[in-house]
């Protein structure tokens, strides 16, 4: 039974209201580390935590109050001038905000949260009862935490004169009561309840955050460690929201187009009873004409209506982001700025969830493979300070992402041959890449051109999966890079995953829907002009030797006749032209996803005006299956599926 029983409304508007303020908090501590005395901030940030503590009051999540309560006070003492942000500090200060994070994660599967990590709430209780003079820093808090052992712990010597009590706050973590140690220390051991002996990492003391969910479990205090790696998975499971917020204008614009459609049917029904009637002079069936029009005008602003409702600011994304960006950076060493532009930009509401995991693997390639270190920098004459751009932009009937930064770049040959070593491509077809295709080839699976693992990227595990994902959205990926200069991912996406435009195609005289996406031109295909070039028919448009390709070789079908009609289409990947019989127009397909059952090579299915069940094809997954033929796939194909959905 949930811990919440008879709040579960509050309980969702809490935990929308206060993840948004809390990712609010997070882009404002990165801002702020830029600008310690910005007061604007610190109040923000105070006003922030202080409303997310009322919040759980209300629904008793006492653990959550009481680390809201401690951060709350820490930045009354900052924006006092009672205390100087310090980077150890603000590393105290970011881990709690994960920690709140964390009890997020809980609180949404109905359950209390646990108390915070125990460095966590000592470490802001050690914060609150230690001066900090202006211009004074730990050694240990300003070391790079990638640069420390893993096992290295917080030294039991006594600090400087003007520094953190270093002892206080290792006796507090530790257990180990010291006679020299503050009375606030001793008491905060009361939070301790349920830790196993031992010491503490100092990295458990940072907000540390292992490479997708992986914890060590081969070192002293690792079953302590395990809970917060819980909480995530809690978090990451709730984390796909169900609700979304609509502006009542747009609303009020659906419930109006809803009334107009009514009238129209009425009107329809009286003009159906007039001809039922006998009555069929001209008048009555202009009345009729102008009614079904006026209809076909009223459904199309009401689809376009219901579709905005499902339009989101991708700024509610991207907040996310230069958080994981500092983090990231201060791991590893490197000063970096993500700037944020397009944050308005609004994106369909499905496809702001599924874009969350590839632009997560793109800024940390950025932060850990693009960017070079701030000695590395200098040297190359730039700015210590290395800026990573995340961009959103509507062009047309797309949404473009892009993410660029200002680092090292990526050198074609080196990847080409890097494939070559690991045996991915073999030496005859790296000499006919160009540049553009060299530098996709980071997107096959298991490449990386890493010497050594790292723990945070560098096992080609990364790359595949966003283009997998993108590919998932109907989208595309593209790569500009130029060594020493930087690299650009250009992700392009439809506006919306709900209607697709689509050319229907012919094959015999069943239809087939083809993403109008990819269409460039429709062409007759004249076999006196195909040629064979190394067993395969091509053609040649406008200087260019493309491929031909029959749908009914794609889809396994047996070709009754030769096709007459051409699709020239391209992919992120090829341009190539579709032989098909014959065409039946161009359609805004409503898409029904197959969820589950899923066949190999369809997108899904939609339905034509006469009832008829169309397939929506996948094209790249097609084209692969032509590159492998030679493996069958267990899935079903595209014909099987047309007979079992018919």
């Amino acid at each position: 039974m949930s811990d919440f029983a008879g709040m579960e409304d509050l309980l969702q508007d809490f935990l929308q209201e206060a993840g948004d303020l809390l990712s609010d908090v997070d882009n404002k501590l990165v801002d702020l580390e830029r600008s310690p005395e910005d007061l604007r901030l610190l109040n923000d940030i105070f006003r922030g935590f202080h409303t997310i503590k009322g919040g759980a009051g209300f629904l008793n999540a006492g653990e959550l109050v009481k680390l809201c309560h401690l951060t709350e006070n820490l930045f009354d003492r900052l924006r006092n001038g009672e205390k100087e942000l310090t980077p150890a500090l603000m590393d105290t200060i970011m881990a709690a905000t994960q920690g709140v994070r964390q009890m997020f994660g809980e609180i949404a599967q109905g359950r209390q949260p646990s108390p915070a990590a125990a460095g966590v709430s000592a470490g802001l209780q050690i914060a609150l009862t230690t001066a900090t003079e202006p211009g004074a820093t730990s050694s240990v808090a300003a070391e790079p935490i990638a640069a420390r052992p893993a096992g290295a712990t917080v030294a039991t010597g006594a600090g400087d004169e003007h520094g953190p009590d270093w002892q206080a706050l290792h006796a507090a973590i530790s257990g180990q009561a010291d006679a020299n140690v503050p009375a606030v220390a001793r008491r905060s051991e009361t939070t301790q309840a349920g830790r196993q002996d031992g010491e503490i990492e100092l990295s458990q003391l940072q907000p540390h955050f292992p490479p997708e969910g992986r914890r060590s479990t081969d070192r002293p205090g690792a079953a302590a460690s395990a809970a917060p790696s819980g909480r995530r998975a809690d978090e990451r499971a709730a984390a796909r929201e169900t609700t979304i917020r609509v502006d009542t204008a747009r609303l009020d614009q659906v419930l109006n187009l809803s009334g107009e459609i009514g009238l129209t049917k009425n009107r329809l029904t009286s003009l159906r009873a007039d001809i039922l009637a006998g009555r069929t002079d001209s008048e009555t069936l202009q009345a009729l004409d102008q009614a079904v029009s006026q209809l076909d005008l009223l459904v199309s602003d009401l689809q376009n209506s219901v579709m905005k409702t499902r339009m989101q600011p991708i700024g509610r994304l991207f907040q996310k982001y230069p958080r994981i960006a500092r983090d990231l950076a201060r791991q590893l060493g490197k000063d970096v700025e993500l700037a944020l532009i397009g944050e308005e930009t609004e994106v369909d509401k499905t496809m702001i969830e599924d874009l969350a995991d590839p632009l997560i693997h793109l800024i940390r390639n950025a932060v850990d493979h693009g960017v070079e270190s701030p000695e590395e920098r200098r040297a190359a004459g730039k700015q210590a300070k290395s800026v990573i751009r995340l961009e959103a932009r509507q062009e047309g009937d797309h949404i473009v992402l892009m993410v660029a930064d200002d680092g090292r770049g990526m050198s074609p040959e080196r990847i080409r041959a890097k494939a070559v070593e690991k045996r991915i491509i073999s030496e005859e077809e790296a000499n006919t890449l160009d540049d553009r295709q060299s530098l996709n080839l980071i997107f096959l699976p298991g490449f990386s051109t890493m010497a050594k693992a790292s723990a945070v990227s560098g096992r080609g595990v990364g790359m595949d999966v966003v283009k997998t994902n993108i590919q998932k959205l109907n989208g595309s990926i593209e790569i500009r890079s130029e060594p020493g200069k930087g690299s650009v991912f250009v992700i392009s996406l439809p506006l919306t995953l709900a209607i697709l435009p689509v050319l229907l195609v012919l094959l015999e005289e069943q239809p087939f829907a083809l993403p109008l996406s990819l269409v460039r031109e429709i062409l007759p295909i004249d076999h006196g002009r195909m040629q064979e070039v190394g067993g395969r028919e091509t053609l040649v448009v406008r200087g260019e030797i493309l491929p031909v390709i029959a749908l009914a070789r794609l889809l396994g079908w047996p070709q009754a006749r030769r096709p007459e009609f051409g699709v020239l289409m391209q992919t992120a990947e090829r341009s190539f032209i579709l032989a098909v019989d014959n065409f039946a127009g161009r359609d805004d397909a409503v898409i029904k996803a197959l969820d589950d059952f899923r066949p190999r090579g369809v997108a899904g299915v939609t339905t034509l005006s006469n009832g008829q069940i169309v397939l929506i094809l996948d094209m790249k997954e097609l084209l692969s299956d032509l590159a492998g033929k030679g493996e069958r796939d267990t899935r079903t194909t595209a014909p099987r599926a047309l007979e079992l959905l018919v």
